[in-house]
C-alpha cells in the first residue's frame, strides 16, 4: 500500500511538470524557431496603457491577464517535424486533451486540441499542430491559462505568431470543445 501511495504522489507531482517540459527540447535547436512567452511577460503586457475607448484593445488586455504560457515552435526540417509530431502525439495521450477540430487545407494538416475548463468555452490549454505542406513551416503551439475559446481571435490579431491565421480560421465560429469521441 505504501508503494502504491508513493507511486500516485509521484505521478500527480510530475504531471504538471511534464506539461511544462513536453516540448522544451525543441527550444534552442538549430532547425527550430522558438517563441516562448511566460506568465511574467503576459503580466507586464497587461499593464500597458491603451485607449479605454478601444474595445478590441481592452479585450486583448483582459485575455492576456488570463494566460500563463505560450510556446510556438516552427521548422522546415522533416526530421524535426517528425520529432514534433511524435512528441505532440505522446503529449496528447498523456494530457487528456480533446480534439476540437482537424482541418486539411492546401497540403497542410491542422489539429487543434484543448483541455476544457469549467464552462463549455473555457479552455485551460490549447494545443495546435500544423504539419507543413510543400515548403511551409510545421508549427507546434501550446497555450495555457484559463481563457475563453471565443477570445482567441483577439490574441491572433494582436500577437501575429506563426500559425495564428490558421488558428483564427479554424476556431472562427466554434462553440467550444466537443464531447469525447
Amino acid at each position: 500500500m505504501k508503494n502504491f501511495l508513493t507511486t500516485v504522489v509521484v505521478i500527480l507531482m510530475t504531471s504538471p511538470l511534464f506539461a511544462q517540459g513536453a516540448f522544451d527540447k525543441f527550444d534552442g535547436q538549430d532547425d527550430v524557431t522558438s517563441i516562448i512567452v511566460n506568465k511574467k511577460m503576459f503580466d507586464l503586457m497587461s499593464k500597458v496603457k491603451m485607449d479605454a475607448s478601444d474595445k478590441e484593445a481592452q479585450q486583448y488586455l483582459n485575455l492576456i491577464k488570463k494566460l500563463d504560457n505560450l510556446k510556438v515552435f516552427t521548422t522546415k526540417s522533416t526530421r524535426v517535424e517528425n520529432e514534433m509530431k511524435a512528441a505532440s502525439e505522446k503529449y496528447i495521450k498523456s494530457a487528456g486533451l480533446e480534439e476540437l477540430m482537424r482541418v486539411t487545407q492546401e497540403g497542410k494538416n491542422i489539429k487543434i486540441l484543448v483541455k476544457s475548463g469549467a464552462k463549455d468555452t473555457q479552455v485551460r490549454e490549447l494545443l495546435m499542430f500544423i504539419e507543413g505542406g510543400k515548403g511551409d513551416d510545421t508549427v507546434l503551439m501550446s497555450l495555457t491559462g484559463d481563457f475563453d475559446l471565443n477570445e482567441i481571435s483577439v490574441l491572433t490579431d494582436k500577437m501575429r505568431f506563426p500559425g495564428g491565421d490558421d488558428l483564427k480560421k479554424a476556431t472562427k465560429g466554434s462553440k467550444g470543445p466537443k464531447g469525447p469521441k
